[in-house]
């Protein structure tokens, strides 16, 4: 009779994060950077269709790395419940962090117990209309990363994921500062990306994208062509 082949818990744990954080590093990095009036995602992404980032919901942003099919999958299932949960109570009631939180079981339960751990990162963002109050008193702000494992992490000012966030991270603390503009912030993210990718990132193969408070009901905005050239400052 065969014996059952054995592996240490910890050893399986480590080698299912190897294994996704491979697959996610074999993908180009995005950054979301924080601004007065919301937030904006930026990323490579020489595709015109197959998009990183998206809407969910009136005032929630998706965002993703790694294998494309995957976190398509995992964005069309947001949008689906938070459909579900606006038509059985209100708008109003549709918010980021349940969002998250149902991200983070589906990506751990793939992660202790499938067959094998899904290979994205997820970034969860909501903005509403109190943008520029104290933070203390009131967030306006939601912005939730969410790792292959289901990890999931509340953060604030700018994050990078995907690839190598290391040099991304430096380039986003050196240059960041409180207040930025919109433009200012896809500036401040498109000059961390093209630096880390040690050549200069024009518009045709970037993903731009956000949240912005000011606009009506829907809060979700993407630049693309001269609009993303403006704002450059191109």
């Amino acid at each position: 009779m065969a014996a059952n082949f054995y592996v240490a818990p910890e050893q399986l744990m480590k080698d299912r994060a190897d294994y996704a954080r491979k697959g996610i590093a074999r993908g180009r990095a995005l950054v979301a950077v924080e601004y007065s009036d919301g937030v904006v995602f930026a990323g490579e992404n020489p595709s015109g269709s197959l998009h990183k980032t998206s809407e969910i919901y009136d005032r929630i942003a998706f965002a993703a790395v790694g294998r494309y099919n995957e976190f398509e999958s995992l964005r069309v299932a947001g949008i689906r419940l938070a459909d579900v949960k606006g038509y059985q109570y209100a708008r109003e009631d549709v918010t980021a962090k349940p969002l998250a939180n149902a991200y983070s079981q589906a990506l751990g339960a793939s992660f202790m117990g499938g067959d094998k751990p899904f290979e994205v990162e997820l970034l969860i963002a909501q903005v509403d209309e109190r943008i520029g109050t104290d933070r203390d008193e009131d967030t306006s702000l939601e912005l939730f990363h969410i790792l292959y494992d289901g990890s999931i992490v509340d953060e604030h000012r700018f994050v990078a994921i995907g690839g190598e966030t290391e040099p991304l991270t430096a380039s986003l603390e050196r240059h960041w500062e409180a207040g930025f503009t919109r433009d200012a912030a896809v500036q401040c993210a498109v000059g961390a990306l093209s630096e880390a990718a040690g050549r200069e990132l024009t518009s045709d193969v970037l993903e731009v994208s956000g949240l912005d408070a000011t606009r009506d009901r829907r809060r979700f905005f993407r630049l693309r062509d001269q609009a993303l050239r403006d704002a450059m400052g191109a």
